[in-house]
This record gives structure tokens, sequence and C-alpha cells, in this order.
């Protein structure tokens, strides 16, 4: 039996995983690769590809990279390349309804949560953010909707409490990646069934975005410890350390919920074992943090170099 032709679509790190395992497999040909366009990057703003196109370079695959995927050019590329299935994973763009009825197989996508759960951009922070005690994988196959199509499969995970959004996204694109390989092969079988998604249960996870980082101490310690948690790396939950003549921004890695009471913000111990900083309930210790534009502390570093006492507010 001939491979499958696969055009695969992708452009963040989780794609990675699924791209990997489709390369791995005897039953795939991927026949090109569809990745967002170089970006600038960093403090002198170079182009700089995506983590899929740089894995693509390395297994010597033709990469497309249209602004839009509604471009025409790309539809009569991919039209071309004659794929049976294309496969999708945090790619970035709504697909057309001219790509979509392209490949005789469908548009398969890995999405990391358990539909229609957290349909949208950020499934993996607020599923943290939210205090989930689990999450998944769901392959769907894609409308045009946001997240919207028929699932094909799902798989679930805990969230442990030692969970962060990094843990986390690594241990989904792991499972999307199986879980999506398992999938095409069963799908295309006619083992699987595309069933629409429940009207319960229905929500959203949008964008995160950089003020979200900012932690309001008046909430409890616990909101605060998934606010840590899921924040990381990008925005980073933080707060601010008042001084003279500006206050300094502190961003925070790792912390713990400590049963300490006092006023909001206010810290209640500076020590080796950590800054324990007074909520709206309880408190956080905090283990692990940086200044901005110095590196990452441990707590007891941190106090080395910079002056925080008991009494002192942030905020």
């Amino acid at each position: 039996m001939a491979a499958l032709r696969i055009v695969f679509m992708g452009t963040a790190e989780l794609s990675c995983a699924s791209l990997q395992a489709l390369l791995d497999s005897p039953d795939f040909q991927v026949v090109a690769v569809a990745t967002q366009p170089d970006r600038p990057k960093g403090r002198d703003l170079k182009l700089q590809p995506s983590p899929v196109k740089a894995l693509a370079q390395r297994a010597n695959l033709p990469i497309l990279q249209p602004e839009r995927a509604r471009n025409e050019d790309f539809i009569r590329e991919l039209r071309a390349r004659e794929p049976e299935l294309i496969a999708v994973a945090a790619y970035g763009q709504i697909l057309p309804q001219d790509i979509l009825e392209l490949p005789c197989y469908g548009c398969l996508n890995v999405h990391t949560s358990l539909l229609p759960k957290y349909r949208g951009a950020a499934p993996i922070q607020w599923a943290i953010l939210n205090d989930d005690l689990e999450t998944g994988v769901t392959i769907m196959k894609i409308d045009t909707g946001l997240d919207t199509g028929d699932i094909l499969t799902r798989e679930s995970t805990p969230i442990f409490t030692e969970d962060n959004a990094e843990t986390l996204h690594d241990r989904l694109a792991r499972m999307g990646a199986k879980l999506l390989v398992r999938t095409i092969r069963d799908y295309v079988a006619g083992k699987i069934l595309p069933r629409p998604q429940p009207a319960e249960g229905v929500s959203y996870a949008r964008k995160i975005k950089k003020e979200d980082g900012q932690l309001d101490w008046a909430q409890p310690a616990s909101i605060l410890w998934n606010r840590v948690r899921g924040l990381m790396p990008w925005p980073g939950a933080f707060t601010h350390l008042p001084g003279q003549p500006q206050s300094h921004l502190l961003k925070l890695w790792q912390a713990a919920v400590a049963e300490q009471t006092g006023a909001p913000g206010e810290v209640l111990r500076a020590d080796k074992t950590g800054i324990v900083v007074a909520c709206g309930r309880n408190a956080l210790r905090i283990t692990s943090l940086q200044r901005e534009g110095g590196r990452r502390l441990s707590a007891q570093e941190f106090l080395a170099g910079h002056s925080l006492k008991p009494g002192q507010k942030l905020g």
C-alpha cells in the first residue's frame, strides 16, 4: 500500500513533535510543509524561521510560507502537491474552504484541549489559570469555525501540581503527535467516524496578553500561584518592587502557597527559604525570581544583592 500523501501545516514549537512523528512513520509521505513567514526576533530584529521551518529544512522538505492561507498562489501550490490529507498543528491561521475541500480525507488538527472546552489560542495556559485538574489533546476535522469541527479522537492527562505551562506544553505536544499518527491510520482505514462536538461545555481560551502577568496581591494565593505556573515563560507573572527614582519589575519563576496572613502585597518574610508575600488569602512563597534586565535567581541569591525586608510592599 502506498504511503499516504500529507501536507503538514504548523508554525510553533508545539507543531514540531507532530511533524517529526509523521516523518518517522513509513505509512506517510510528507510532500510539503506550510508555515508562517519568517518574523523579526531578538534585539537586532533579524528574520528568524519558525521552529517548524527549521525542522523542515533539516528534513529537506519543500516549504511554503504564505502571508495568508487564502493566497491563491499558495492554494494552487497546495493543489499541485496532490495531498490526500492535510495535518495541522498550531499553524496560526484559520483555513479557507478552498483548502478544507482540497484533500480527499480533509484537514485534521491537533488541538491541546478536550474540545469543546478551550477553543481558541491559549488552551494550555487557561487550563492552568483556571485550576483545572485535567486537560488533553483532541484530533478534530477542521471546518471554517474556530475549533468547532467534528471530533475524531481525544486523550486526557492530569495537570499535576508541579506542572507549569512549559511542562504541560511539552507533554501535550508528545501526546498529540502520537495520537495524530494513530488517528490518521484508523480514520483512513474507516475505523473512526467523526462526531459533532457537544453543545454543552463550550469555552474559549483567548490569546494571552502581557498585562495578564501582572499580579494582584488582593487575590488569593492559589490564584496567583496558578498565574506563575500558567504564564511561564511568557509573559511571566510579575510584580513591582518600589524604588527610587522608579520601581523595578520582578518576574516570578517559581512559587508556592504559604499559610500565612498579612496585608496584600506585604513582604512577611525574606530569607533563604523564600520571599513570602501576603495575598488576599494566605501568602505566596517566591523561590525563584528575576529583576528586569537581570538574570534568573533563587530567592537566596536575589536577597544577597537586593535589600528586601519584612514590611515592604510589592505592587
